[in-house]
Order: C-alpha cells, then structure tokens, then sequence
C-alpha cells in the first residue's frame, strides 16, 4: 500500500457493513415513526401459519414433515459443499502442477456423494419418504338387487333425442300452458275456531 490515504480492503469491507446497518436502523425507525398504533386483540395475537392459536398445543404432528425437511436440508448443504468444489479443484493450474490432483479430487467427491446417497437409499428403505396416502376402494353397499339387473340396464342402448327439438316442444308447451292458465281461487277456505 503505497498511498496511506486508500482504504484497505478491510475498511471497504466495514464501510459496506456500517452502510447495511444504517439502512436496517433507518427503514425501523421510519416504520415506527409512520405506522399507525392502533392495537386490538386479533392484531396482538399470536400468528402460527396461518393457523388460529386455539386449544392445546400438544396436537399430533406427523414426523414425516420433520424427517423430509432434514433430507432436504442435507441435499442443500451438499451443493453448498460441492460448489466451491468444482470452482476451485476445477482450476487448471493445480491439475497442470500434478496429474494426481484431479484424481483425488474425484475420489474425493465420489466419497461425498456416496455417503449421502447411502443415507437417502437409508432413508427410502426405512419408509420416511413414502407419504401416508389413502386406500382407495369402491364402496360395498348391500342391496338386494341383483348384479345382473345393473348388467342387463348397463348394457342397454338408449336413444339420444336432439336437444334442439326438445327445446323447442317445451317453449311452445309452455306458452299454450301460460295462456290456459288463469288466476285459480284458493280451493279452500281455513276457519279458525276461537279458544273458549
């Protein structure tokens, strides 16, 4: 460093952090100074996922969830692993400075990546990643109708009538039906008798 009056790259490293800080207390306090103060009981409550905070809290949980989200949590933390693996072991200089380099490396990440796949294979045959689905079958309703009745109107052809007739006959149906009918008198009369 030269010239004393440059930044090192430490002090452009705080620089950045004092700024992000700044911004962080700045958007609080203006949240705070701005937002409107109105509390009430559903706004003070609890929020758990969009799930109303009644009753007990000892429900039953399936640990399914839990197990699928640490498999998924090992598969990202291996990509985090084997990232800077390909971009640094990947450089051609170190493959150039020894032919063995390159080898080890793949032996290397060849160990990795077995492990976890040995652990999912694991986790397969163990049944954690099988979800619990419904079992399907057709209701048995005891009727005593025999199965052949159904058979025999199953096996029927019907004659589909044209739609557009249909419509037609019941329009004019209705019309002549409309005419006809005229405002009846009620047929019967109720007479209440008062209580003595």
């Amino acid at each position: 460093m030269d010239d004393p009056a440059q930044l090192s790259e430490y002090g452009k490293i705080l620089i950045i952090l004092l700024i992000g800080a700044l911004l962080v207390c700045a958007t609080i306090f203006l949240a705070r100074l701005i937002s409107p103060k109105k509390n009430n009981p559903i706004k003070s409550g609890t929020y758990e996922c969009g799930e109303d905070p009644i009753g007990s809290s000892w429900v039953q949980f399936n640990p399914r969830f839990y197990v699928i989200a640490l498999v998924f949590l090992l598969f990202d933390v291996e990509l985090i692993f084997i990232f800077p693996w390909a971009t640094v072991f990947g450089q051609s200089e170190y493959i150039a400075a020894d032919g063995r380099w390159g080898w080890f490396t793949m032996i290397e990440m060849a160990m990795f990546i077995g492990i976890l796949i040995l652990g999912l294979v694991f986790v397969w045959k163990k049944g954690d990643l099988e979800w619990v689905k419904p079992n399907v079958s057709l209701p048995k309703v005891p009727v005593p109708i025999p199965d052949s009745a159904y058979a025999s109107l199953n096996s029927k052809t019907y004659q589909v009538r044209d739609y557009a007739l249909v419509v037609d006959e019941t329009v004019a149906h209705k019309i002549t039906v409309d005419e006809q009918v005229s405002t009846p008198k009620p047929a019967f009369k109720p007479r209440f008798k008062k209580p003595e």
